[in-house]
């Protein structure tokens, strides 16, 4: 909504490409994020990063109520959700480990993750449509209300969590960074996964996110409406994906479908590029839901699956960091696409992945047996055993820190 705002405002292509910069730059300060997931009681952090946008979006409200918000307002309100919404991602996927335990923390991430997808889906619609009925600061408002209403809910949450966080707030911010960079080092499973969460934000990400409009019109003569079927095939398959891994329950072998899935994504990301048929594209932007599903509900579950409870934040704010790379990656996509095709870039990136995977899944071939029950008896997650408590356990001598 605050980037049509930008583009009515200014109507420059730099500023709105300004404008999502802005926005996703916090995404970068994913390290920094995860050690306060760690360091600080998870629902306060939760209900800080709820109410501080909260106070943002309705400023920018009042200000446009008033004809009193120029670009830069915008660009500001657009920095301060992202750094509300960088601390909140680790303590929020840490959270939901917390409240429903492990034997249900696949289909825990996998309804999160139809929630997530719906929003995209509902929300930019529900979005235009008020804007274009109500006006943009009505629209704005109702935005507001939305966040209020998830500050209510994050409230009844505070004791309710069985915190696994142990720190005692002795250490600083680098060194608790370092230590988990150490801790996650060590630990072949973690990396691994990690590795391959940097390697599709690198590599095929990018294209989903900032390039399926060229696509769509060089590669298959799609106008603007074709794009949207394409994009909600998409959103249709991973909704499938999604409900398909929640159905699965507490399912082993969870490493090999990550890694079979991620690569299947890719081979299906391959085959669109040659694919020049709009029937056909339908068909696999369905397929390409589904398996990026897999991938977006798994390497959430086996950070959490593969390290200790002491590392979990800071786990997921490296993930957090790889994800974030993906704005930085497009540049270099877009001068790629821009001299050889969006279909060759599409073709050369899959099949890079596809290499990646292979390569990664040498290195650490016991991630297609890894089930995700008993991290304590793999020896891969063994280096952290003596040093971090096992899940479900108490610490009797160390308190948990709140936020000042």
């Amino acid at each position: 909504m605050l980037g049509w705002l930008i583009y009515d405002i200014t109507h420059s292509d730099v500023m709105v490409a300004l404008f999502a910069a802005i926005r996703l730059a916090p995404m970068l300060l994913g390290p920094l994020s995860g050690v306060l997931a760690d360091r600080y009681d998870r629902v306060r952090l939760l209900i800080l990063a709820s109410a501080w946008p909260l106070v943002a979006v309705g400023a920018t409200a009042t200000l446009i109520s008033a004809e009193l918000a120029p670009a830069w307002v915008l660009l500001v309100a657009g920095g301060a959700i992202g750094i509300a919404g960088s601390p909140s991602r680790p303590a929020r996927s840490s959270l939901v480990l917390d409240l429903v335990g492990r034997s249900r923390l696949s289909t825990a991430n996998a309804l999160n993750a139809m929630a997530m997808n719906v929003t995209q889906v509902v929300g930019p619609a529900a979005g235009g449509l008020l804007i274009g009925w109500l006006g943009a600061a009505t629209a704005l408002w109702v935005s507001t209300g939305w966040y209020a209403v998830s500050l209510c809910l994050l409230i009844p949450l505070r004791g309710a969590a069985r915190q696994a966080q142990r720190h005692d707030g002795g250490e600083s911010v680098t060194t608790m960074i370092r230590t988990g960079l150490a801790v996650i080092a060590r630990n072949r499973l973690a990396s691994t996964v990690l590795l391959i969460t940097l390697a599709a934000n690198t590599l095929l990400w990018p294209i989903f996110q900032g390039f399926m409009p060229v696509l769509a019109k060089d590669s298959l003569g799609l106008d603007a409406a074709g794009l949207g079927w394409l994009l909600t095939c998409g959103g249709a398959g991973g909704l499938l994906g999604s409900l398909g891994i929640a159905f699965l329950g507490d399912f082993r072998f969870k490493g090999g479908l990550f890694v079979v899935g991620t690569t299947l994504w890719a081979g299906l990301w391959a085959a669109l590029a040659l694919c020049h048929q709009p029937a056909g594209a339908l068909v696999l932007m369905g397929a390409i839901g589904v398996a990026s599903a897999i991938f977006d509900v798994l390497q959430v579950t086996l950070m959490l699956t593969t390290t200790k409870p002491g590392v979990h934040g800071r786990a997921l704010g490296l993930l957090e960091f790889a994800i974030g790379i993906m704005p930085i990656a497009s540049i270099g996509m877009g001068l790629f696409a821009g001299r050889f095709g969006i279909d060759r870039t599409t073709f050369v990136s899959a099949v890079s992945l596809i290499a990646i995977m292979a390569l990664l899944t040498l290195w650490t071939p016991q991630l297609l047996r890894y089930a995700g029950q008993d991290t304590t008896s793999h020896p891969l997650t063994a280096t952290t055993a003596s040093t971090l408590p096992a899940a479900g356990t108490t610490d009797t001598t160390t308190a948990q820190p709140s936020l000042p």
